[in-house]
């Protein structure tokens, strides 16, 4: 799906002055961004590839073609003084290239400790598509305003995202077949590529069973003492593993906004997967796909605008709880309670609504042509306000 990206624009603007890096899942669609959306803006590029034995002599070489003007260089934080290779490159040859590195981790996670690269780079997280994205609709929705919602209903798009993920290659083929042959190639390939180039386990065969049973947790409180028992390994293994695999965008963890005045809960995190389409429980696909498509919002708006944009949900000490709420410097902007079907305003949302004095609230529901506003909540359909995001 070689369909324009929602960060193409912003990526080569920032280009003119510093790197870029861009980190995501695993078949999210970096290379294509990189190479053939990134790459046409500029004169002429070159591409390398870590994975590649005669790209890794040329990176290491410093051999580089005169006539780029674009560096693409794909994965080369699997090399451990990578760090190093890049700022020494950048330094040298700054004034006349652009360089664009990609990575299936977290970069932000591997250059830290120590380091060198600070000032030198920007940063962007690339997402699966969204609602909005897969539309090719460009929202702008400005922080501490109410979302505008669009009007036409899109939800044949919202099933088909819903049932295949926002994954390109997916979207594309639009086979059950191929999406239950896809979800076991690419897990395979993360702990087979990713986490045995990046990190050492003993114990790789039990985190592989950790990630079958998180879809299953989805969208309830995470308790590691539980998975601890499960999988009967140490608690230390367990956080371990779940730090690993969100580094390597397999999932996120969101956490509980705390406020005195709800008597908010302060540990236990809940989790999602950024493939919301390996979720079997209807209800709570549905909920990931939300909140993934938040989460989108809340990453774009850090590290193209630069706020303090956070994803959070509520929840107190006598259970009242709402799903999602997003935050501007530690401040509420809204609130999103999700639910299949149910069109009465829920308790809870109504609750933190007036507790936190949040200007905005949401109730989602799978449904289509639902748009009411009751009491200062409104209650509308899922394709709608979702077309109405990143």
């Amino acid at each position: 799906m070689e369909k324009e990206r929602y960060l193409t624009e912003h990526i080569v603007e920032d280009l003119s002055e510093k790197m870029v890096f861009i980190g995501g899942a695993r078949q999210v669609g970096k290379t294509t961004l990189a190479a053939k959306l990134v790459a046409p803006h500029f004169r002429e590029h070159a591409y390398f590839n870590w994975d590649n034995r005669s790209d890794r002599k040329q990176i290491f070489n410093s051999e580089l073609p005169g006539s780029a003007e674009l560096i693409i260089l794909d994965e080369i934080h699997k090399y451990s003084k990578w760090k190093t290779l890049v700022k020494g490159e950048y330094d040298k040859h700054k004034d006349r290239f652009k360089f664009l590195v990609t990575g299936s981790a977290r970069l932000d996670i591997f250059r830290r400790g120590g380091d060198s690269l600070q000032g030198r780079y920007h940063y962007f997280r690339l997402h699966p598509f969204t609602l909005a994205e897969l539309l090719g609709y460009q929202n702008k929705p400005e922080i501490f305003t109410e979302i505008v919602i669009r009007r036409e209903s899109c939800f044949k798009e919202l099933e088909l995202l819903d049932r295949f993920g926002g994954f390109p290659e997916m979207l594309v083929k639009q086979s059950d077949r191929a999406l239950r042959r896809w979800h076991n190639e690419r897990i395979e390939r993360v702990f087979r590529e990713d986490i045995r180039n990046l990190h050492f386990i003993k114990d790789i065969a039990s985190m592989q069973l950790l990630s079958d049973l998180l879809p299953g947790r989805v969208g309830s409180l995470l308790s590691v003492n539980s998975l601890r028992h499960d999988l009967e390994v140490s608690h230390r293994a367990v956080s371990n593993w779940l730090d690993i695999l969100e580094q390597l965008y397999y999932h996120f963890r969101l956490h509980p906004f705390n406020r005195k005045t709800i008597r908010s809960i302060r540990k236990e995190p809940k989790l999602y997967l950024f493939d919301w389409s390996e979720i079997d429980d209807e209800a709570a696909r549905f909920e990931n796909m939300i909140g993934s498509h938040l989460l989108k919002l809340v990453h774009f708006l850090h590290d193209r605008e630069g706020y303090r944009a956070e994803l959070n949900f509520l929840r107190n000490v006598d259970k009242k709880e709402v799903d999602f709420l997003v935050s501007i410097d530690k401040k509420p902007w809204f609130a999103v309670e999700v639910k299949l079907s149910s069109e009465t305003v829920d308790r809870s949302l109504r609750y933190f609504q007036e507790r936190l004095d949040i200007p905005f609230c949401y109730q989602v529901v799978k449904k289509p042509d639902v748009d009411v506003l009751k009491d200062g909540i409104r209650l509308i359909s899922a394709d709608r306000f979702l077309a109405s995001l990143i």
